[in-house]
């Protein structure tokens, strides 16, 4: 299995001016995000188109996150977040995939395609005033596996990455002061060796007391090979979160 390295994403947490909380803070939110897919899976030499092929729609998706910052200087803030997509879909088959023959006019197949990421993000508050930026590396841990089966016949592929993934952290946010309204952008990225795997948000967010409400539009793609196994995914579309901070 090829693993990423952790290099791309290690200068991360070494800014030099760091901005610590005065209090100890935490929040967390859930959202829900409206995802829409394309791109390939590949096994071996096989190759099959996930969304025009496979017609994989969204099923259901959950995101939940939780952060901790703290005024203690030198120790980084803690995030964990925790994403779940789930898509299922019946297509037809235009070529051999993974052991299951076409024949003659092709091959109807239903397909199940998970994706489950879990990241704790380290991250160090660089400025935090109106306008906010936050610098550090986030460690994830990514399982897919697309399940492909022959409707008329008993064959059955399973195509599947997993890797504990580094990359790097960046989030910005822009205050309107006295208003409780504000705009942001986060993403984690990182690209080594032919792999890549990025995922960036936008939103608009409005504060009231200690709830927090988010709209904005999310994309994440994923480039990865295991082994023979091979994910080439893009999941995007707009999302709404509603947490709390204290």
């Amino acid at each position: 299995m090829r693993k990423l390295m952790v290099v791309a994403a290690g200068t991360a947490l070494l800014a030099p001016h760091q901005v610590h909380a005065d209090v100890v803070g935490l929040g967390a939110n859930v959202s829900y995000w409206d995802s829409g897919l394309s791109g390939q899976a590949a096994s071996g030499n096989d190759l099959v188109d996930v969304e025009n092929d496979l017609n994989l729609e969204s099923d259901s998706n959950a995101n939940t996150s939780l952060y901790l910052e703290h005024p203690i200087p030198v120790l980084p803030n803690v995030r964990l977040n925790y994403t779940l997509v789930q898509l299922d879909g019946r297509g037809s088959l235009s070529s051999n995939f993974d052991g299951i023959d076409i024949g003659v006019g092709g091959a109807d197949v239903r397909s199940e395609l998970d994706l489950e990421q879990l990241d704790l993000t380290l991250y160090y508050e660089v400025l935090d005033n109106w306008v906010n930026l936050d610098l550090g590396i986030t460690a994830r841990d990514l399982s897919g596996e697309l399940i492909v089966q022959q409707v008329a016949g008993a064959s059955v592929s399973e195509t599947k990455v997993d890797a504990v993934v580094p990359m790097g952290y960046l989030a910005g946010r822009f205050e309107l002061p006295l208003t409780g309204v504000s705009v942001g952008a986060e993403g984690n990225f990182i690209s080594f060796d032919g792999d890549s795997v990025h995922d960036f948000n936008a939103y608009g967010q409005y504060e009231i007391s200690v709830l927090q409400l988010r709209a904005g539009y999310r994309q994440m793609a994923i480039d990865y090979e295991d082994d023979s196994d091979r994910l080439d995914v893009e999941l995007d579309g707009p999302f709404i979160s509603a947490g709390v901070a204290f």
